[in-house]
């Protein structure tokens, strides 16, 4: 174990050095691995260049690193000791080697930073690598073996982390988002700056930490309504001048690991006892009502039905159909063509459908250049089973570069979105918006930017799980979406996935799962 000289910043008499390091990983085992040449379509932020883009106007790093930064900037003098910053997305597991690279930098680059005062990580929480289930807890322990047991550790989470012992015993504080979708990772942020700032004044924080064998599906994680928000909004309720957090993680289904099932965290300011009670009463209210948490998903041929009507019948509400089973957000590859053979099939009228993974088929549009029409080959170059081939004649009616702002009600607010080259395609009567850097429909400004209108369709679909309902309420209220049941890598049909790591019984997998809360 290496330990931090002590720094003088530590008394408060200097500007105090917090290291920033961190991996934004949501690994799933079940989509195909995630190479070094593979991230380059997110980003990697080093050094000088991390606080760059976290002090931007409108910065390219989720708003937990951003939300920190600022915050820190306002509460007092500091001295950021910026490391690395990498955003895989959420996608495969991490080739190892790659992974053992990117650690060995961190670990190195922290060790020639100290002393530093704090360390904190902008996570995500459900990272796996093909050889490494809790690389995010192997990262919190290595800062902890270098810093020593003196120097804070905070990260911030996504509640869809799938939290491990080792992430909570080498850490001071986790904060989780609370916000499904996404609406506050720049408030938790902040969160974790004020309690970095306490926790330099000699703060010294107790916590409890109990993981249900409840493996809730990703459409039932939702927080405006419905189980979880419940529980949420009543941890809330427990937070005081004793109760410094309360994070109550759904955690990510397909990562398949011994950390998997919904977690709870509570931390006090030094007392013990008092994170314990208010644990077990929260995680006991979650288990009693566990069947809440079952999916509710509609059927390929009602969502084509429900489409075909709304098309004709222009007195009816416009309906989103959420393409759940193939949400880049979850790591699937956003572009299964099941609804869009079916509603091109139909004839469903007002159509749109984004956004589609697809890089050959967007750099032929924009080779064709607008106006031109061609058999538009979708997935020609695929290799994923379910992302199964899907030849029609298209017209490009929609050129753009991808790169917009996010809207500010959704969960791309304050950010900056980069699509890469992107084309809207008519096939038939249904619009598709054709990207190349694969990610998740979060607002309409995936649409708008490149002239295809929302607010006239009938039937807009998404390729996303639950992200898209902030960006775009304004347009559908929670009785106008539908959860479509199709084939994919994120589907909410947990037994059509061969889990092999998760630690059985854990329900819906095994419905006669059983849980005593501790002694």
């Amino acid at each position: 174990m290496i330990l931090a000289r002590p720094s003088s910043a530590r008394d408060g008499s200097a500007s105090p050095r917090i290291a920033i390091l961190g991996i934004h990983h949501e690994g799933s085992r079940f989509a195909p691995p995630l190479t070094e040449a593979d991230t380059r379509e997110w980003g990697r932020l080093d050094g000088e260049a991390l606080m760059a883009d976290a002090t931007s106007a409108k910065p390219r790093s989720m708003g937990g690193l951003w939300g920190f930064v600022r915050a820190m900037n306002v509460t007092g003098p500091w001295t950021p000791v910026p490391i690395t910053y990498l955003d895989c997305g959420a996608a495969g597991a991490i080739e190892h080697g790659w992974y053992v690279r990117v650690r060995e930098h961190m670990r190195q680059a922290l060790m020639a930073a100290l002393p530093v005062d704090g360390v904190y990580f902008p996570q995500h929480g459900a990272s796996i690598t093909t050889e490494e289930l809790d690389p995010d807890g192997e990262l919190f322990q290595m800062a902890r073996d270098i810093v020593g047991p003196g120097v804070p550790i905070v990260a911030t989470l996504d509640l869809h982390a799938n939290v491990s012992d080792r992430m909570v015993q080498a850490t001071d504080l986790l904060v989780a988002y609370r916000t499904n979708p996404h609406t506050d990772q720049s408030a938790r942020g902040r969160e974790a700056a004020v309690a970095m700032r306490e926790l330099l004044a000699g703060l010294k924080t107790e916590h409890h930490f109990i993981r249900l064998p409840l493996m809730a599906p990703q459409v039932s994680q939702l927080t405006a309504a419905g189980p979880y928000a419940e529980i949420i909004a009543y941890g809330q309720t427990k937070v005081d001048e004793t109760v410094m957090n309360v994070s109550i993680l759904g955690g990510f289904t397909y990562g398949d690991t011994p950390d998997q099932g919904m977690a709870f965290i509570v931390t006090t300011r030094g007392d013990g006892a008092r994170a314990r009670e208010v644990c077990k009463e929260l995680a006991g209210r979650v288990w009693a009502g566990r069947e809440r948490f079952l999916p509710k998903l509609t059927s390929l041929d009602e969502c084509v039905r429900l489409a075909v009507e709304t098309g004709r019948d222009r007195g009816r509400r416009p309906i989103c159909i959420a393409d759940v089973a193939d949400n880049p957000g979850g790591g699937a590859r956003g572009n299964t063509t099941w609804l869009l053979e079916a509603l091109y099939a139909s004839g469903a009228e007002g159509v749109v459908l984004g956004v589609f993974t697809d890089p050959p088929l967007a750099a032929e549009a924009h080779r064709l250049g607008m106006g031109a029409s061609f058999d538009a080959f979708f997935n020609r170059a695929e290799t994923e089973p379910r992302s199964r081939p899907f030849t029609a004649r298209a017209t490009v009616v929609g050129l753009s570069d991808g790169v917009f702002a996010g809207a500010v009600d959704g969960s791309a607010a304050g950010t900056m979105v980069d699509l890469g080259p992107t084309a809207a395609l008519q096939v038939g009567n249904v619009t598709v918006v054709v990207i190349t850097r694969r990610q998740q429909c979060l607002d309409p400004g995936y649409f708008e930017h490149v002239g295809v209108p929302v607010a006239t369709a009938r039937t807009v679909v998404v390729k996303s799980r639950g992200h898209f309902r902030a960006g775009f309420l304004r347009h559908f209220q929670p009785d106008q979406v539908i959860e479509a049941d199709v084939p994919g890598l994120t589907s909410p049909r947990l037994e059509n996935f061969d889990f092999r790591s998760v630690r059985r019984p854990i329900y819906p997998l095994d419905m006669d799962a059983e849980w005593t809360p501790p002694n």
